[in-house]
C-alpha cells in the first residue's frame, strides 16, 4: 500500500491512515507493539511503539528501544510542536520522536538534554524513504541499536521552584490581559504547568479564558462570585487555591484560573483593614508550588492595593506598553511604585522584584512606523526612564482581537467563547510572536 498525502485531511485521519495503516506496519509494528493515546502523568503520547513487546505497558531503562509518534493537523506547522516533543523525549527518556502533519514528516534523536533532527522528508515521497525511515526506527533496527541511557535532568537534577510574574502597568488599554492569556497559552504549549491569577476588578482576564459564560443577566448564573480571588485573600485557614481555581479551555491545553469579579472593587477597604491580607496570595501558593510551574498575575490599571499584592506576591515583573507619551509618562509612577514594594518585600525576606522588562505591546505595523518611528519610541525607554525592553514586540493585529470575540450559540443564547490565539489562528504572526515571548520569558527566568 502507497501512501498518498490527500488522504489526510485532519489529524485523525494523519493518525489512522498515515501513521496506523501505513507507517507502524511497514516499520514491522505489530498492534501488540504499539499503543494509541498512552498517557503517563500529565504527558499524554499520540503513539507509543514498542521494540520490545511491554507487558504491562511500563517506560523504565529499556525506553530508548521505543519510539513516541505525534500527529498533528495538515494545516499545523511542525515547528510548534517541537518543544512539546523534546519534552516527551526528555521526561521519558525515549531516543526517538516522530512528528508528522500528514504533509511533513521529521524524526527527532534524544542526546543527551537536546534533541536533534536525524530525518525530514515531505510526504509526497514518503514511498521512496520508507527504508531509510525504517533503517532508523523499524523495530528491528531499534532492537539492533547499542545504546546506554542517559537519565534526564528532570529526574536527576532537583526541581525548578516554581515561579510568579506579575504583569503588570499603571495605564490601562495597554494589553496586558491579551498578554497575559496569550503568554499563559504559550507556556502552557510548551509542557509548563500554568496557572493565572485575575487580580482586576474588571476581571477581562476571566472573561478571556472563558470562564464567564454569560453576561449574568440572571445572578443565579453567577457561579464566580462566591469563588473568586477576595475569597483567597480574605481567609487564612479557607479558600484554598485548589478550592478556588477553575479549569479553563480558552486554549487546548487546558489552563488553572483563579477568577475574579466585579465584586472585588467593593472589598478593597475591608481587605486593607486586614494586613495578613497583603501577603495571603504568596502564602497560598507556596502551598500549591509542587502543582505549577509558573504564575502568571494579571493586575489592576491602578496603584490600589490589588496591584500592591500582585507585586508584593510576584518574583518578576513584565510592564506591557504601547510606547505612547501617556503611557511612558505612567513609567514613572510604576517605577516609584516599585521601589515602594521592594521596601515592604524586605520586611517580609524577599529580595526586591526582579523586572523582566518593558514589553512593546499593541504595536502598530505599518511599515513607516515600524522603520523609523518605533526604534525612537523603544530607544526613549531605558534612556529616560530606566527600564530595559524586552526582546519580544507583540504587533497589533486582528487576530489578537477577535480570538478573544467569539461566541457560540446554545439555543436562542450568545454565549462568549473566547479563544488564545494559538487555538484561533495557530498558524498567525501572533501566535509566533507569542512563541518567541516564551521563550524569551523562560530563558529570563532560567527554565529554558
Amino acid at each position: 500500500m502507497n501512501f498518498d498525502p490527500e488522504f489526510c485531511r485532519n489529524e485523525s485521519e494523519v493518525e489512522s491512515k498515515l501513521i496506523v495503516q501505513y507507517l507502524l506496519p511497514k516499520l514491522g509494528y505489530t498492534p501488540d507493539t504499539w499503543h494509541q493515546e498512552v498517557t503517563f502523568g500529565k504527558i499524554r503520547l499520540d503513539f507509543l511503539a514498542f521494540a520490545m513487546q511491554k507487558i504491562p505497558l511500563l517506560v523504565d531503562a529499556n525506553s530508548p528501544l521505543s519510539v513516541v509518534l505525534e500527529a498533528k493537523h495538515p494545516k499545523q506547522n511542525l515547528n510548534r510542536h517541537t518543544r512539546r516533543l523534546k519534552r516527551y523525549l526528555l521526561s521519558l527518556n525515549v531516543r526517538y520522536g516522530l512528528l508528522t502533519n500528514g504533509r511533513e514528516l521529521r524524526i527527532y534523536e534524544k542526546i543527551k538534554n537536546e534533541i536533534q533532527l536525524l530525518f525530514h522528508c515531505d510526504c509526497k515521497n514518503l514511498e521512496s524513504h520508507i527504508e531509510d525511515i525504517k533503517a532508523i526506527l523499524g523495530r528491528e533496527s531499534l532492537k539492533n541499536q547499542n545504546f546506554q541511557p542517559d537519565y534526564p535532568a528532570s529526574l536527576t537534577n532537583s526541581k525548578i521552584p516554581m515561579k510568579t510574574i506579575a504583569v503588570y502597568h499603571n495605564k490601562g488599554g495597554v494589553g496586558k490581559t491579551t498578554t497575559v492569556v496569550n503568554l499563559a497559552a504559550a507556556l502552557r504549549n510548551l509542557g509548563k504547568r500554568v496557572l493565572i491569577v485575575d487580580l482586576d476588578s474588571q476581571a477581562n482576564t476571566t472573561f478571556a479564558t472563558g470562564l464567564i459564560k454569560t453576561m449574568f443577566d440572571d445572578e443565579n448564573l453567577d457561579d464566580i462570585k462566591d469563588n473568586n480571588i477576595y475569597h483567597i485573600l480574605r481567609s487564612t485557614e479557607f479558600n484554598t487555591i485548589p478550592e478556588i481555581a477553575k479549569k479553563s479551555s480558552f486554549n487546548s491545553e487546558e489552563i488553572d484560573v483563579i477568577p475574579s469579579h466585579i465584586n472585588l472593587m467593593k472589598t478593597e477597604n475591608e481587605l486593607n483593614q486586614m494586613r495578613s491580607s497583603q501577603n495571603m496570595l504568596s502564602r497560598k501558593l507556596k502551598q500549591v508550588e509542587s502543582q505549577y510551574d509558573i504564575v502568571l498575575i494579571d493586575t489592576p490599571p491602578s496603584l490600589n492595593l490589588f496591584a500592591y499584592i500582585a507585586l508584593l506576591t510576584a518574583d518578576y515583573l513584565i510592564i506591557p506598553s504601547d510606547l505612547k507619551p501617556f503611557a511612558n509618562q505612567g513609567l514613572l509612577n510604576v517605577k516609584d511604585f516599585i521601589n515602594e514594594i521592594n521596601n515592604c518585600r524586605d520586611s517580609y525576606g524577599k529580595p526586591n522584584l526582579e523586572i523582566l522588562g518593558v514589553l512593546p505591546c499593541k504595536i502598530s505595523t505599518n511599515a513607516r512606523f515600524v522603520q523609523y518611528s518605533l526604534p525612537r519610541q523603544m530607544d526613549v525607554i531605558p534612556q529616560r526612564y530606566g527600564f530595559n525592553l524586552m526582546d519580544t514586540v507583540i504587533y497589533q493585529r486582528n487576530e489578537l482581537s477577535a480570538c478573544l470575540e467569539q461566541y457560540q450559540y446554545v439555543g436562542d443564547m450568545q454565549i462568549p467563547d473566547p479563544r488564545s490565539v494559538f487555538d484561533f489562528k495557530p498558524d498567525g504572526d501572533s501566535a509566533r510572536e507569542f512563541e518567541l515571548l516564551a521563550d524569551e520569558v523562560l530563558q529570563k527566568i532560567g527554565m529554558a
